[in-house]
């Protein structure tokens, strides 16, 4: 009988300690695809940033190394600059990216290094107990926003596809979504085509992917799939906002 369905063998058989109903185990497996399709397994170097997915080290079978938080695009840098031939890529949350990784990330971009980010937001901090993110939707109430975010107090949420896609070295920015298989469909499309722009030399390339987070939104996993495309869809929309037409 052929074989229609089977575990990517870029991921390891651990199980994953994710919440039931966060989809950061879908992104995962998108990676792992795009790395066996393309045949880099052993020649990939993805960096772990501080988050939910700190140890997703334990999952993917290619080389990784933790990075501090926030600063996954400059140990990437590092790394790609040592060793132009491997493939290199960032695995990042909002809280890292976003917050205190800000600097690394627009800056990444700024130089056009030739790495790949893969930009998980939820609009809250997940593992530290649901804090208000930089991704917080305005209205939505957080552990550190009880009344809901309001702008004229906790400012406005930041849109980074649109803020990088301004940046010449950012030559590849799409947001993408998890919440129905058409949209986790599109995001594997998305995530193989900015690993070959990096493969190609091209510069920066980046997908930002719109997650679920059930414990801390206090959804079931349903509800929270809805969540992303009511409520997250509309302050963050999705689409290319860079290097559509790139041929790789």
């Amino acid at each position: 009988m052929a074989t229609v369905f089977k575990k990517p063998h870029a991921l390891t058989d651990l199980p994953m300690h994710y919440c039931p109903g966060c989809t950061h185990g879908i992104v995962h497996r998108l990676v792992a695809e795009v790395i066996d399709e393309l045949g880099i397994e052993g020649s990939t170097v993805g960096v772990s940033s501080v988050g939910c997915s700190y140890n997703n080290y334990l999952y993917f079978n290619c080389d990784m190394v933790q990075a501090a938080h926030g600063r996954a695009p400059a140990v990437a840098t590092g790394i790609k600059r040592v060793h132009p031939e491997n493939a290199v890529f960032t695995y990042q949350g909002d809280g890292d990216l976003a917050a205190i990784g800000t600097a690394e990330i627009v800056h990444v971009a700024v130089r056009g290094e030739k790495i790949t980010t893969i930009f998980v937001n939820n609009a809250i901090y997940g593992m530290t107990s649901g804090q208000m993110a930089p991704t917080t939707l305005i209205g939505q109430v957080t552990t550190t926003s009880p009344f809901g975010r309001k702008p004229e107090i906790q400012g406005y949420p930041v849109n980074v596809c649109e803020m990088l896609s301004t940046l010449p070295g950012a030559v590849f920015v799409e947001r993408v979504s998890t919440h129905d298989i058409k949209n986790i469909n599109n995001a594997k499309k998305a995530i193989k085509k900015a690993f070959q722009v990096q493969l190609a030399g091209l510069g920066f390339s980046i997908v930002e992917v719109l997650s679920t987070c059930p414990t801390n939104w206090g959804l079931d996993p349903i509800q929270s799939l809805k969540w992303i495309e009511e409520k997250m869809i509309p302050q963050y929309p999705l689409g290319n906002f860079r290097g559509k037409d790139l041929e790789v």
